[in-house]
């Protein structure tokens, strides 16, 4: 017996699942059919009756050979089980609601370096697959966009990681790796350089995103590696004013692949290899919504994109 409150006891026998069969049969007043919507043999219908019975203790249907006829009771019974059933539905429906589950809007975070292509090509995808939905776009680093979804003000983000994320609290659905270049200005010294030593630009000046995001990770990873710490000419916070400053010959920067379609103004150098590192694109969204049309849309369409890219190379 669980007891909900004082005065008032639901007996173990009485069910959400049963209830449904009740309003089932009651509507068609036939087991076979009623099996045959739900989906259960006639016997499991037959048997959810009469335990439900069990559980009020009084009894619903009369025998009239193999039929169930429903008592007065069963039609009193019915009224109260329709509305436990749809207020049932509707607390189901607004705890999703409220938790983003097959919500109308779908929050997506994502690095402003993803913007030109991989963005727009997946939200586009996204749009076919569920017309009805609206997306909200947020850019902004990793760390950013990282607490963002931890405290629920994000769905989903799509970002740049070092390595692969461990955490079992997180979906991950990879999209592309993309190398780290030194970003020059045209004509530049290193402009014929097979590949670039950092060892050798001791004495040049540098460009670098502010801390939080991964490029600017993979910037202070290769210049240890280097064995000094470079002369820094400007500290930025978006890396359009990063690409903008190494075109004008401020200073070099390390920058992914895909920056070099954001402009012709700077060329991206191969690295020493000791210096080789990458920057892996990572779709993230709670383990807890895995199950969310919306976030699964999103996951497929992410998934496609990575293996279109993947095509062309």
């Amino acid at each position: 017996m669980k007891v909900l409150g004082e005065g008032m006891a639901i007996d173990d026998e009485i069910t959400l699942k049963k209830l449904e069969v009740f309003l089932a049969f009651m509507q068609m007043s036939n087991l076979t059919r009623v099996s045959e919507r739900l989906g259960l043999s006639a016997v499991s219908v037959h048997r959810a009756l009469h335990s439900l019975e069990e559980g009020l203790r009084c009894p619903l249907f009369k025998r009239e050979g193999r039929n169930l006829i429903p008592l007065k009771s069963a039609y009193a019974f019915a009224e109260h089980a329709q509305r436990a059933i749809a207020a049932c539905e509707a607390g189901v429906a607004e705890v999703r609601e409220m938790s983003g589950f097959n919500a109308p809007r779908l929050r997506i975070g994502s690095l402003y370096s993803l913007t030109l292509r991989c963005i727009p090509k997946v939200i586009i995808g996204l749009k076919l697959r569920k017309p009805t939905l609206d997306v909200n776009l947020t850019l902004g680093s990793n760390r950013e966009l990282l607490n963002s979804l931890e405290e629920g003000r994000l769905d989903a983000i799509i970002i740049g990681l070092k390595e692969p994320p461990v955490s079992q609290d997180l979906v991950s659905v990879p999209l592309f790796n993309d190398l780290i270049y030194l970003a020059a200005h045209l004509g530049s010294p290193y402009a014929d350089a097979a590949e670039i030593d950092l060892a050798d630009m001791r004495d040049q000046p540098f460009v670098t995103l502010s801390e939080g995001f991964v490029t600017s990770d993979s910037f202070s990873r290769a210049f240890e590696i280097s064995g000094y710490s470079p002369r820094i000419a400007m500290e930025v916070g978006d890396i359009f004013s990063l690409i903008n400053l190494v075109s004008e010959g401020i200073g070099y920067g390390l920058l992914p692949g895909r920056i070099g379609a954001f402009s012709s103004r700077i060329q991206l150098l191969p690295l020493a290899k000791k210096y080789a590192s990458h920057q892996q694109v990572t779709l993230m969204f709670s383990a807890s919504r895995e199950r969310d049309p919306n976030l699964l849309a999103l996951a497929a369409e992410c998934r496609l994109y990575g293996r279109q890219l993947a095509g062309k190379e």
